[in-house]
């Protein structure tokens, strides 16, 4: 893990690797849904964010400004940068759907005023839930820069 933070990763040119450049721009374009759609819920339908829909919003947003900068420069540096974003934001989502689900008793959340973390705003499905689509988000962020570090920077 130290090695991923600390060594000079090595750059690679997005214009000569198409499938990099993908990558990147799935990660970009799930940061950018993840973040609308944190605004619509909390601006448009008016439901107020709790404490750790706070802390993972601030793990997320950075990342579309991240990710579209590498797009722009064709240069996959959006690496060294997201990576501690999303795993910080992913341990977050993981904790706010153990609290949210019961697994994680409510006295033990961060959410003292205000809205409580463990309220359920959506539920769709029966199972997909705001906490939830953080989770997924991240997820699928953290498994696809996992991927394009082991194919391309390693």
């Amino acid at each position: 893990m130290h090695a991923i933070f600390f060594k000079e990763v090595k750059m690679i040119d997005l214009k000569e690797n198409q499938t990099a450049w993908y990558l990147i721009f799935i990660c970009w374009a799930i940061a950018f849904i993840a973040t609308a759609g944190s605004l619509f819920f909390s601006q448009v339908m008016e439901f107020p964010p709790c404490e750790l829909c706070w802390y993972q919003r601030i793990f997320m947003y950075p990342l579309v400004i991240f990710f579209v900068i590498s797009l722009i420069n064709l240069e996959a540096s959006a690496f060294k940068y997201s990576l501690p974003l999303v795993i910080l934001g992913w341990i977050t989502s993981l904790y706010h759907n153990l609290l949210h689900y019961g697994i994680v008793p409510e006295s033990a959340s961060p959410c003292r005023e205000g809205v409580s973390c463990a309220d359920i705003w959506i539920n769709w499905l029966g199972f997909i839930t705001i906490p939830m689509m953080s989770f997924f988000a991240f997820s699928i962020i953290l498994i696809i820069l996992t991927i394009f570090y082991r194919r391309y920077l390693r």
